[in-house]
């Protein structure tokens, strides 16, 4: 797919701020300081689209992008910052939790995991909560360059496993580096590949957003 124009269509911190969802959209999300901005702007080609900041936890409203005018490109706040107050976590909560399980037009989620790391609690359970609420994710292995290729397969592979063990199978998985330009071509042609389908509606679950806890739901 190439991307020839892309534009701010609004921000949002609740369900009624969101721009009307004439188009679908796909969501990014994962945790603070992923590379998840970077990512972005890779698979937009626009350097300045989101912004990178040398603090984690910069993104606190929900943001949309019009792609190429069919497609909405949808960057969520990062989550488990453990500078953001209680006040503000529950607010991300309550807002990221209804805009997932509500948004009609909503074709995949990208759950983006730093594949430097070993497993992270909170990955696994927003995970494990978003396959209890039945939403459509797919796992996105984040700043790839940083790693050797049989470190970055034994990561890749351990993690893979552990949603396996929680019987969790996501859509897809991919591995990218912003700074390599890796995984830019097969990101946007599984989101091409998606743009034909028909939404579906899906009923909006009643399960709370307590993926903070590993495999529990609040």
């Amino acid at each position: 797919m190439k991307i020839e124009t892309v534009r701010p269509i609004g921000s949002a911190t609740s369900l009624d701020e969101c721009p009307a969802g004439e188009r679908p959209e796909f969501a990014f999300v994962g945790r603070s300081n992923v590379g998840k901005s970077s990512l972005i702007n890779l698979l937009t080609g626009r350097s300045g689209m989101a912004h990178i900041s040398s603090k984690p936890g910069k993104t606190r409203r929900m943001h949309f992008y019009r792609i190429n005018e069919i497609w909405d490109l949808v960057d969520l706040p990062g989550y488990g910052y453990a500078r953001v107050s209680k006040s503000e976590k529950m607010r991300f909560n309550e807002y990221v939790s209804a805009y997932l399980q509500s948004r009609v037009g909503l074709k995949q989620i990208f759950l983006l995991v730093d594949s430097q790391l070993p497993p992270q609690e909170g990955d696994l359970g927003f995970a494990h909560w978003l396959d209890q609420c039945d939403l459509p994710f797919s796992i996105v292995l984040t700043k790839s360059d940083k790693l050797s290729g049989s470190r970055l397969e034994g990561n890749a592979a351990l993690f893979m496993r552990e949603l396996a063990e929680l019987g969790i199978e996501p859509v897809s998985r991919f591995v990218c580096s912003a700074k390599a330009g890796l995984g830019r071509a097969e990101l946007l042609a599984f989101i091409g590949g998606m743009l034909p389908a028909k939404t579906k509606k899906r009923k909006a679950s009643t399960v709370q957003l307590g993926w903070m806890k590993r495999g529990g739901s609040s």
